[in-house]
């Protein structure tokens, strides 16, 4: 099915966006000069992006995602390690990347207190899309943690991944790697705590507690504009 308008011209504007973003940042000058080059109409641009630059990087980052799940789907992942197919699924999205500087100048923008909720939805959106890929099927406290111990590990490799001028980015992979391998290290400490029959009496309650937590409900995933998903 082909895009809709909506998604046609938004791409327009990032497209033209991400001529200036290396000079201007995600600007009100980005934006108008997107407009300007785009052929887009100044009104039609506003109700698309209402914030403006800040809405295309949004975008830019969701463009990434989706060539990320785009590759995922085609690979062949069968015979890897679970951990090796997690660090496979984060080199893709990062190399799904098409402009260092877009995402340098991206950081800096969600850096910003009324723009950090923006930003760590989205590194949290694509490390759901992750789990998602890879068939993770918890719906428990694990399906938080799981989420948020890899945002941690995204976000510490693409801050990384930023300042490597490696062949190849081959640093930023081996980093990537020790993260990776940090998180497996704990998951081995908690199902030793599990196994033992006295730290297992000792967070009884606690564990009680975290069994009562389920992940939210599924919806089908939908960017269009009024869409709206209402508290569990």
């Amino acid at each position: 099915m082909p895009d809709a308008p909506y998604d046609q011209v938004k791409d327009q504007l990032l497209d033209a966006a991400l001529l200036h973003v290396p000079f201007d940042g995600w600007t009100e000058a980005t934006f108008m000069a997107a407009i300007a080059e785009s052929g887009v109409e100044t009104g039609l641009a506003r109700s698309i992006c209402p914030r403006g630059a800040v809405d295309l990087a949004v975008a830019f980052h969701k463009r990434g995602d989706d060539a990320m799940v785009k590759r995922l789907k085609a690979a062949d992942l069968g015979e890897m390690r679970f951990r090796d197919k997690i660090a496979t699924a984060v080199r893709y999205r990062i190399e799904a990347i098409e402009d260092k500087e877009a995402v340098r100048r991206g950081t800096t923008l969600f850096a910003l207190p009324q723009y950090a909720g923006d930003g760590a939805k989205l590194i949290w959106g694509t490390c759901d899309l992750i789990w998602d890929m890879l068939g993770d099927t918890s719906d428990d406290i694990n399906w938080y943690t799981k989420r948020a111990t890899l945002s941690g590990v995204y976000g510490s490799t693409v801050l990384y991944w930023l300042g490597d001028d490696s062949v190849d980015h081959q640093s930023t992979w081996d980093f990537l790697d020790r993260r990776i391998g940090d998180v497996m290290q704990f998951e081995k400490i908690k199902a030793q705590i599990n196994d033992n029959p006295l730290l297992k009496r000792v967070f009884a309650g606690p564990n009680w507690v975290l069994s009562k937590v389920k992940a939210p409900s599924r919806m089908p995933r939908v960017d269009l504009p009024g869409s709206w998903t209402g508290p569990n």
